[in-house]
């Protein structure tokens, strides 16, 4: 593979030795590339959570976030009703990561669903309220978050070590292990799930042990909302199998289905 590369380790946010590997991944949380990534991300979590954490780095270009900010203080305090712009859901992702990692995933997921179905422009101020009301965030930390500095800096810090490890492409993920003198390894793109499994076993230097997967439901309870594709590729089926036992589970009323151009979404009832 021509787009692995070797890094240097950035100050370690490792804190437990339980979990030796962090991986820093970016994305542009708009791309199609996103969407694809997202089952192997996810299926890594499942079975191999217990040896890494990782961190979101969001890798959407931005040229003016001064005068953004502006606007967007602007349309908090209600001076402007609303407001659009394509970098507005990387800064509503970061806004929501101040209260904390899971409400920032769960932030992201919903936003990725409101695409997929075409809700509404997901570059609009008001839309990412709703978004924000929709998993449940602390609607007046959000607002105010959204037009923080210390959202601001949080988007910026990311932007910068986007440019310190020269990622020039999205999806990247780089890994690095818990010695600091050791290299990162940087892999620009997407591949198979099973190069993925080869980095973290030789990154451990030991044979790594699966966790066993939830039950679908178990999933659902995690994720809220999945394409066929995922649960297909999570669980190793084909595509017709997953959606015969997804099925199973709307009718049991355990899920339900929403039907795009594009995809199949399921989600948790």
């Amino acid at each position: 593979m021509n787009n692995i590369q070797m890094l240097q380790a950035p100050t370690p946010e490792i804190s437990t030795a339980n979990k030796p590997i962090e991986l820093y991944i970016f994305v542009d949380p708009l791309c199609p590339e996103a969407f694809n990534i997202q089952a192997i991300l996810r299926k890594l979590q499942l079975e191999y959570n217990h040896y890494f954490t990782w961190r979101l780095v969001l890798s959407t270009e931005l040229t003016s976030l001064n005068c953004l900010s502006k606007r967007v203080k602007g349309c908090v305090s209600g001076i402007e009703l609303d407001i659009n712009h394509p970098v507005l859901p990387s800064i509503a992702i970061k806004a929501a990561e101040l209260q904390g990692k899971r409400a920032g995933a769960r932030y992201l997921s919903k936003l990725q669903e409101y695409v997929l179905l075409n809700h509404q422009d997901v570059n609009s101020y008001a839309t990412l309220l709703k978004i924000a009301e929709d998993v449940q965030l602390d609607m007046n930390e959000f607002s105010v978050d959204f037009g923080s500095k210390e959202t601001a800096r949080a988007f910026q810090c990311d932007l910068y070590m986007k440019r310190e490890m020269e990622v020039d492409e999205v999806p990247s993920i780089v890994f690095f292990n818990e010695c600091i003198e050791d290299e990162g390894l940087k892999v620009s793109g997407s591949y198979s799930y099973d190069v993925y499994e080869h980095i973290l076993q030789e990154m451990m230097d030991e044979q790594l042990v699966r966790q066993p997967l939830p039950t679908m439901e178990e999933l659902f309870i995690k994720f809220h909302t999945l394409s066929t594709h995922e649960v297909a590729f999570i669980y190793s089926l084909t595509e017709q199998t997953a959606e015969r036992e997804l099925k199973k589970r709307m009718l049991q009323q355990k899920i339900e289905r929403i039907q795009t151009d594009d995809a199949t979404l399921w989600r948790i009832k």
